[in-house]
């Protein structure tokens, strides 16, 4: 196995990930029962190659899906072959990895317009009357 080479910033060394095969459940007959298509790939988060920020911003992102040992799980069994699981498994690995890596934008606090802050008052108006239509008037007569 060769490293994945995700942008011209992040590589991830072959070193770093481990594959696993086992067999699958699901659609295949008998041939379920004698070929191991289930491809496990165990990705070592820590072995990647790219900036210190880059590095932990994906840590960050993918913690949730780490085990203790830093250690990212991509299970693929989707497909009779295993080599298409295989290529799949990869597939997921660099998508998790670039979208992790993307920077987020700063958030640019504004305030709200005058015209919106109408708006709002207005709709909220309408929104009332809209309530006060719906109540049953009680009528009280006395004969």
């Amino acid at each position: 196995m060769e490293d994945i080479y995700v942008n011209s910033k992040i590589t991830i060394p072959a070193s770093a990930v481990a594959i696993k095969f086992s067999r699958s459940g699901g659609k295949g007959g008998q041939n379920v029962n004698k070929v191991s298509t289930r491809v496990e790939l165990v990705f070592d988060v820590d072995g990647i190659v790219c900036d210190g920020k880059t590095k932990n911003r994906i840590k960050r992102k993918l913690a949730n899906k780490l085990d203790r040992t830093n250690a990212l799980r991509i299970v693929s069994q989707e497909s009779r072959s295993q080599w298409q699981n295989k290529q799949s498994a990869f597939e997921k690995l660099v998508e998790m990895v670039t979208d992790a890596a993307v920077e987020e934008k700063e958030r640019v606090a504004t305030k709200p317009t005058r015209s919106s802050k109408i708006r709002r008052v207005d709709e909220k108006k309408i929104e009332g009357q809209r309530k006060q239509l719906r109540k049953k008037s009680v009528s009280h007569d006395d004969d």
